[in-house]
């Protein structure tokens, strides 16, 4: 045997797969900004979108410099890794730990994705009212102090979480847990958005949270089958469990939203598949398909009804990322100790592998010290991540110009605009710009302008004149409708007056215009009773007198006729 030769084996198809599941976990923190936007009021959409991708840059750079060492490096004792791989010093083509068949760098990129996307989730429980400025500083410190801490803890081999035997497949404490708890720890410190009683949080754009769930979703596979680090038969396994789950809890989170409220919403079905997806994650690895079915309906259940009873909590959790993540994550967790099969896990394990050598199940395998080991993990991870992310946020704070809250006037306005100076749609709303003009003016001053003044154009030529009402033109932004069965208004014509392509005109030859409507109920309602005195007094002027006689015949001709159509004939004389 050459003494030169290396000790270690590189699979090429392992690689290969890691690498494409990198570019699809990349994809799910865009496609969550995307699901965030659809979630919050138009005027916040676009930060939403800024803080997921500003996540990405910001960690990126820290995973490079400190955070992959800090979580992974090889040397590491039980608490936190160290400087060995600072600036990926030493990380190239071998392995980073025994047993694995694929590069370091790629192991390295694929657990930064997963970096990227934990604080993002932890921005949702703040939208709407937090200040843009010091989310650059708070990243890159909760990135340091504890999400490199929970996975060096749970996922490096020293952990001794890892060594106590916790078991979390792809992120169910690691991800889910510490960005829920850090999103309580942020909402707390901020407060409750100063409408929150008058708002009801209706979503301001559906399809984008459709479109973001199916990114999501689609990225998701790649987030629980890839972190086998194999293309084999465990991966295969948390693909399907991973799929399933996610089918079931929408199914249950459908169904509870119909026995509510009688309605079945699209909001209600991707947030049902968010909430199994984030329960089946940890177990997606150590769970049978038939298993991750009860994963998906108790994760269903649980969610949805902790969203609904969110406001006893004490907090405003905007986008539901306590009542959907961490509810599911943890809830995943305990059901891997009871579901987890040692057969499962040996999916993963070269043929022949002695039994003694896989790691043994949950309860299922009749290993009862499984769920407490569950247990410490939450507790754990949760106090750390609370605590830690309180003091954080308690801090930066307290730094000058870093104050972590928008103030009343730009909560109002709303973040795109206030911070941002952007907006997520083209139009700008006039009534909100106004009424910034309004406020800089003295009280006379702008009472007069309103009445008097230039204001006063510029208000009817945009058509927001409070006294005059504009039939006929759809609004840009269409009313909530509570009541499905209620018709909406689409201007001035009802939906049971509008004309189709079987209403016919013909000319006569002594220039009458006439309106035959063949199977279409008429446009043109019945004349008032002013215009039929009008009418009859027209009839009773002088034929030589200069003026113009209009006629209207109403439905009751036409219901003497052998085919029922209506006819309006119009004629002018000179």
């Amino acid at each position: 045997m050459d003494p030169a030769a290396p000790s270690y084996t590189i699979d090429s198809g392992n690689t290969a797969w890691v690498l494409i599941c990198t570019a699809l976990v990349f994809l799910m923190t865009p496609a969550l900004g995307l699901f965030y936007a659809g979630l919050a009021q138009a005027k916040n959409a676009l930060s939403l979108m800024y803080l997921t991708m500003l996540c990405v840059a910001v960690v990126s750079c820290q995973w490079y410099t400190i955070g992959y060492s800090l979580s992974f490096s090889p040397t590491a004792n039980f608490f936190i890794g160290d400087s060995t791989h600072f600036l990926l010093r030493g990380v190239g083509l071998a392995p980073a730990f025994e047993g694995q068949s694929i590069p370091a760098m790629v192991f390295m990129v694929f657990q930064a994705m997963f970096a990227c996307l934990t604080p993002a989730l932890a921005f949702g429980a703040a939208a709407e009212r937090m200040s843009l400025g010091p989310s650059i500083i708070f990243v890159f410190v909760w990135t340091t102090l504890v999400y490199d801490i929970i996975t060096c803890w749970v996922w490096n081999p020293n952990g001794w979480l890892f060594k106590l035997g916790a078991m979390d497949f792809a992120g169910g404490a690691t991800v889910h847990a510490s960005s829920g708890l850090a999103a309580v720890a942020y909402a707390m410190v901020l407060g409750k958005r100063r409408d929150y009683h008058e708002n009801n949080n209706t979503p301001h754009n559906v399809s984008f949270i459709y479109i973001g769930l199916a990114f999501l979703w689609f990225g998701w596979f790649a987030f629980n089958a890839g972190s086998g680090l194999a293309a084999d038969a465990r991966a295969a396994n948390s693909f399907v469990a991973t799929h399933l789950g996610a089918c079931v809890s929408a199914v249950v989170w459908v169904i509870i939203d119909w026995l509510h409220t009688r309605k079945w919403s699209v909001v209600g079905l991707c947030t049902g598949v968010v909430a199994g997806l984030a329960t089946v994650t940890p177990g997606s690895g150590y769970v049978s398909p038939s298993s991750s079915l009860l994963f998906g309906l108790l994760g269903g259940i649980a969610c949805n009804y902790a969203v609904r009873y969110k406001h006893k909590y004490g907090f405003d959790d905007a986008l539901d990322v306590f009542t959907v993540h961490y509810i599911g994550g943890i809830l995943g967790l305990l059901l891997t100790g009871i579901f987890a099969e040692r057969y499962i896990i040996g999916l993963g394990m070269p043929e022949g592998t002695p039994l003694e050598d896989i790691q043994i199940g949950g309860w299922l395998d009749g290993h009862w010290m499984q769920v407490p080991i569950q247990l410490a993990m939450i507790a754990a991870v949760s106090g750390w991540s609370f605590v830690v992310t309180y003091i954080i946020l308690i801090i930066i704070n307290k730094i000058p110009y870093m104050q972590l809250r928008l103030d009343q006037s730009d909560e109002a306005i709303g973040t795109d605009w206030a911070q941002m100076g952007e907006r997520a749609y083209g139009y700008i709303e006039w009534e909100e710009e106004m009424l910034r003009v309004n406020s800089q003016m003295p009280t006379d001053q702008a009472s007069q302008h309103s009445k008097h003044g230039p204001i006063r154009a510029i208000r009817r030529f945009l058509m927001i004149n409070d006294r005059a009402t504009v039939k006929g033109v759809p609004s840009l932004v269409e009313e909530n409708v509570l009541d499905y069965s209620q018709q909406k208004d689409l201007g001035s014509i009802p939906l049971g007056k509008m004309a189709t392509g079987q209403d016919i005109i013909t000319y006569t030859d002594n220039n009458t215009k006439r309106f035959s409507q063949l199977h279409a109920p008429s446009i043109i309602e019945a004349p008032s009773m002013a215009m039929e005195e009008n009418k009859r007094q027209n009839n009773n002027s002088s034929s030589s007198s200069s003026g113009t006689a209009v006629q209207e015949s109403s439905g009751s001709t036409s219901s003497s006729s052998n085919n029922n159509s209506n006819t309006v004939a119009s004629e002018t004389s000179h």
